[in-house]
């Protein structure tokens, strides 16, 4: 009986999620196409160079998702279901401090972690929680209720969890409950027709539109999907020119003349959807709600903690959010990033895979330890490491440009304790370092570089 692996089933899961939202959210087919077009234009425009950060059909083809859930008991049952597609939590992202509206919710990011997977199929779900305990955000009773409301809940069925479980143990699943498996966790995220109770619901708007999002309503749902494009400035170009409203900028790093770093994004505005509304005396109407949008990224190196302090000290100077002033002061600034991929190399600001050149023309010369000697003399070739992951600013910044207020937030009240342990504690697994991962796969290259050469630790 064959075994359908697991990088297969998240193949096939994330392609299935991108059918359902297209068929739920028609605009997210246009970004998509639009996505397709930028890349394709890049790609005849730079040849090879375009997939120096991916090949091009990994490109085309990557998405990441993004969900929300109410509880720890929640996120522990998605970490299963995900668990089940090699996908492990990976870093920690505080919501709450990140935009300058109420997001009252700590997320995680599933994705698969090896080099190999990541090459097959890098889908990653953005998945985030939300904080009842936080009194800045919910008074004791509204906190009290919101509790109960998503206790009394089931978010997925005892099927899906269990056939999760056997794939995550087995490393896969044979065909039939392949097929069940990807059945009921795409339909487990498809936006639901049952009624919300409007009166509960506006209750929590008036704290967050992303707290009514998650707890006025009795499931959970794809709240984006993301595709991938070369250039996201030409993406936002043409999809304004295709009367799509876009968010007012693109979040993360400007455009500049040197090295990509990091993470891009930018959306399209929240849509209204038709949603059917229970009114206090029971009847059922439609209305519409604003809470799923389509959003775009573009990806670029990883940095290492010092590039990140770097990076962080460089976006607090570009407060206005100009593009044209951010982009002179990240190509002014003496403090600020080499305006070469060789440059963050050798001073230690991001990370690359550190392939050695065997068929170096001869010149008499051994290679040393010096890293950036290795690079000059052509004894290694620098490929530069994608990042995977995500930056909790630009993530508060989208969904704080799809909110339809800026709800309520008590400063003056504690806020609750959530941090990367907790989220594991929940969810019964470790919560990974995404910086601890680069470093293994550099590490790992810097050593082979030594073993081939025959050299001592390489500085």
């Amino acid at each position: 009986m064959s075994v359908i692996p697991q990088r297969r089933l998240r193949a096939a899961f994330a392609r299935r999620l991108s059918e359902m939202y297209g068929r739920e959210v028609p605009a997210y087919r246009t970004l998509v196409e639009v996505s397709r077009e930028v890349n394709d234009a890049v790609l005849g425009r730079l040849g090879g160079d375009a997939e120096r950060l991916g090949s091009i059909d990994r490109v085309s083809a990557e998405r990441h998702g993004a969900i929300r859930v109410g509880t720890p008991a929640e996120l522990q049952q998605v970490a299963r279901i995900f668990g089940a597609l090699g996908m492990r939590p990976v870093g920690f992202y505080d919501l709450r401090d990140a935009a300058t509206s109420a997001v009252p919710v700590v997320s995680t990011a599933f994705r698969p972690v090896e080099a190999g997977e990541l090459a097959f199929n890098p889908f990653r779900v953005f998945t985030s929680m939300l904080t009842p305990a936080d009194r800045r955000f919910f008074d004791p009773d509204l906190g009290a209720r919101l509790e109960d409301f998503l206790a009394a809940r089931e978010l997925f069925p005892p099927e899906l969890l269990d056939l999760a479980d056997r794939a995550e143990l087995d490393g896969g699943l044979p065909e039939q409950a392949a097929e069940r498996f990807l059945d009921l966790a795409a339909r487990s995220f498809a936006l639901s027709t049952e009624p919300i109770d409007k009166s509960w619901y506006e209750t929590l708007e008036q704290v967050s539109a992303v707290a009514a999002d998650i707890g006025g309503v009795t499931s959970t749902h794809i709240n984006h999907l993301t595709p991938r494009v070369l250039d996201i400035d030409d993406l936002y170009r043409r999809m304004t020119e295709r009367g799509i409203t876009m968010i007012d900028k693109i979040q993360g790093p400007p455009r500049w003349s040197g090295p990509d770093v990091l993470l891009r994004q930018t959306s399209f505005r929240a849509l209204a959807e038709p949603r059917r509304l229970r009114l206090p005396d029971g009847r059922v109407e439609t209305g519409a709600l604003r809470v799923r949008f389509g959003e775009v990224e573009a990806r670029g190196i990883a940095l290492t903690r010092a590039g990140r302090e770097r990076y962080d000290a460089l976006m607090a100077r570009t407060g206005t959010g100009d593009p044209a002033i951010a982009r002179k002061i990240w190509e002014g600034d003496p403090a600020g990033f080499p305006a070469t991929e060789r440059g963050l190399a050798v001073d230690g600001l991001g990370y690359f895979t550190y392939r050695p050149v065997t068929d170096r023309a001869p010149d008499g010369r051994r290679p040393g330890t010096d890293l950036a000697g290795l690079i000059d003399q052509g004894w290694v070739r620098p490929e530069p490491i994608v990042y995977e992951d995500f930056l909790p600013r630009s993530a508060a910044g989208i969904f704080q440009s799809n909110l339809t207020g800026e709800g309520r937030k008590d400063d003056s009240r504690d806020a609750a304790g959530y941090d990367a342990g907790r989220l594991a504690e929940a969810m019964g697994r470790p919560v990974l370092d995404p910086y601890a991962l680069y470093q293994e796969t550099q590490d790992r290259s810097l050593e082979e570089v030594a073993r081939v050469f025959d050299l001592p630790a390489i500085k």
